[in-house]
C-alpha cells in the first residue's frame, strides 16, 4: 500500500512541476497581416435627412365657414385653377345682397344731392342778376350762395358713400369667389386636413387645408452636416443614399445648396445641405428617411492601406528599442539632442509594422484621404503586395495584477 502511495505522490509531484513550467512558459506570439493593394479610394461624408418635394405649396382659405364640398382626396392630381373644395356660400350671398342694397341707396343719394346742387346753382345765378338790379339784398344773395356751396359738399359726400359701398360690394363678391378653394399650381395632393362639415376660421392665421407637391419626379433631401465636415462639402458633388423601403438599392443625387445658417441642437452645430434627387419612377415618397453619403474626394490607382495597420502597436515592449533601431527611428534620447522638445515621439509621424525575421519592425508612412475601409498610402518604402501587421495574437508576457481597493489605484 505504501508503495502505491509513494508512486502516486511522485506522479502528482511531477505533474505539478510540469504544469508550473507549462503555465510559466513564454506565450507564443503570432501576427495577423493584411496585404497592401492598389485601387480606388473614395472619401465620403455621411449624413441623414428626409425626402421632400422640391416645391411644396400649402393651400389655405382667406374666408371662414363650413366646408360644404370636397372635390379631391389624397394623391389626387390637380391642375392650376381647379376647384378642390367649397365653403358654404349662403352667408356670402347674403352679404352681397346687403352690400348691393347699400350701393344702390348711396347712388340714389348721390343723384338727389346732384339735383339739390343744380337747383342751388340756378338760385345763385338768378339772385346774382337780381342783386345787380337791386331787387334783393346782399344777405339774400349770400344765403343762396351758401346753399349752393353746401349742395356741392353734399355731392362730394354722396360720391364718397357710393365709392365706399361699391368697395364693400366688391369685397363681398370676392369673399364669395374665395369660398371656392382652387389649386394654385399643378401637382399632387399629399396632405388633406379637412372634411365635409368641418368649420374653418381664417381670423389671424390662415389655416392649411391641403398640401400640394408640385412635381414628385424631382425631389430633394435636406441633410444636416456636422460642422467638422461642412468644409469638405462643395456644390455639384455626387451623393448616394438608401432608404428603408429599398435597403439594397443605392439612389443617386447631387449637392445643389449649402446653407450658411447654423442649426444648433444641444450644443451640436450642423448645417443644412440640400441634395437633389431624380424620382422619375416615383418610387421615393415624401418623408422617407434617407441615409446619405456625399462623395468629397476620389483617387484612382493608389496604394490602399488598412486603417487597422495604423492602430496596431506591439503588446510586448521588450523588442521596441531593437525595432526602432532597425527602422532607422531615433533613439529615446534623440528628442533631447535636437533641442529637448517633448514632441520627439510626435516627430516620428505615422508608422505601421511589418514582419522581419518574425519580429514587428516599424516603417514610417504618410497617408492621404481616408475611405470607408482603406487609407491612401502617399509616401512609404512599402509597395503593392507587402504585408502589414494589423493584429497581434498572444505575447502579452506581463500580466496585469487584479484590481483591488479603490478604482483610482494604489495611493502614492
Amino acid at each position: 500500500m505504501k508503495k502505491y502511495l509513494i508512486i502516486l505522490a511522485v506522479v502528482l509531484l511531477i505533474s505539478g512541476i510540469a504544469g508550473f513550467f507549462y503555465l510559466k512558459r513564454t506565450p507564443e506570439v503570432s501576427y495577423k497581416t493584411s496585404r497592401i493593394e492598389r485601387g480606388t479610394i473614395v472619401s465620403n461624408v455621411a449624413a441623414t435627412g428626409n425626402l421632400s418635394a422640391v416645391t411644396t405649396v400649402q393651400v389655405g382659405t382667406q374666408v371662414s365657414g363650413t366646408i360644404q364640398k370636397l372635390y379631391v382626396d389624397y394623391n389626387s392630381r390637380v391642375k392650376k385653377g381647379q376647384a378642390i373644395a367649397e365653403i358654404d356660400p349662403s352667408l356670402f350671398n347674403a352679404s352681397i345682397e346687403q352690400s348691393q342694397g347699400n350701393f344702390l341707396s348711396a347712388e340714389a343719394n348721390l343723384q338727389k344731392a346732384k339735383v339739390v346742387l343744380a337747383d342751388a346753382e340756378r338760385t345763385v345765378s338768378r339772385n346774382r342778376k337780381l342783386l345787380t338790379d337791386g331787387i334783393i339784398s346782399q344777405s339774400d344773395y349770400d344765403a343762396a350762395e351758401t346753399a349752393w356751396q353746401s349742395a356741392r359738399t353734399s355731392v362730394k359726400a354722396a360720391e364718397g358713400s357710393v365709392a365706399q359701398t361699391r368697395g364693400s360690394l366688391m369685397q363681398s363678391r370676392t369673399n364669395l369667389r374665395y369660398s371656392v378653394i382652387r389649386s394654385p399650381v399643378d401637382g399632387v395632393i399629399i396632405s388633406r386636413s379637412i372634411d365635409v362639415g368641418q368649420t374653418v376660421a381664417a381670423s389671424f392665421q390662415t389655416p392649411t387645408l391641403f398640401t400640394i407637391a408640385q412635381d414628385l419626379t424631382k425631389m430633394q433631401i435636406e441633410v444636416s452636416v456636422d460642422e467638422a465636415d461642412i468644409s469638405r462639402i462643395k456644390m455639384d458633388q455626387n451623393a448616394s443614399f438608401t432608404v428603408d423601403s429599398y435597403p439594397e438599392q443605392a439612389f443617386k443625387g447631387k449637392v445643389v445648396q449649402i446653407r450658411n445658417a447654423p442649426v444648433i441642437n444641444q450644443n451640436v452645430v450642423t448645417y443644412v445641405t440640400v441634395v437633389n434627387v431624380d424620382n422619375s419612377d416615383l418610387r421615393l415618397k415624401p418623408g422617407m428617411t434617407a441615409n446619405v453619403s456625399i462623395e468629397v474626394a476620389r483617387k484612382d490607382d493608389v496604394l490602399k492601406l488598412p486603417p487597422a495597420a495604423l492602430r496596431f502597436k506591439p503588446k510586448s515592449r521588450g523588442d521596441e528599442p531593437k525595432e526602432k533601431r532597425q527602422a532607422g527611428a531615433p533613439s529615446p534620447g534623440a528628442g533631447r539632442e535636437t533641442g529637448g522638445r517633448p514632441g520627439g515621439r510626435k516627430d516620428r509621424g505615422q508608422q505601421v509594422y511589418i514582419l522581419r525575421d518574425n519580429k514587428p519592425v516599424a516603417v514610417p508612412v504618410k497617408t492621404g484621404i481616408a475611405g470607408s475601409n482603406d487609407l491612401e498610402l502617399v509616401e512609404s518604402t512599402l509597395k503593392e503586395g507587402d504585408e502589414v501587421i494589423i493584429e497581434q495574437i498572444g505575447g502579452d508576457s506581463k500580466k496585469k495584477p487584479a484590481a483591488s481597493g479603490s478604482p483610482m489605484g494604489r495611493p502614492f
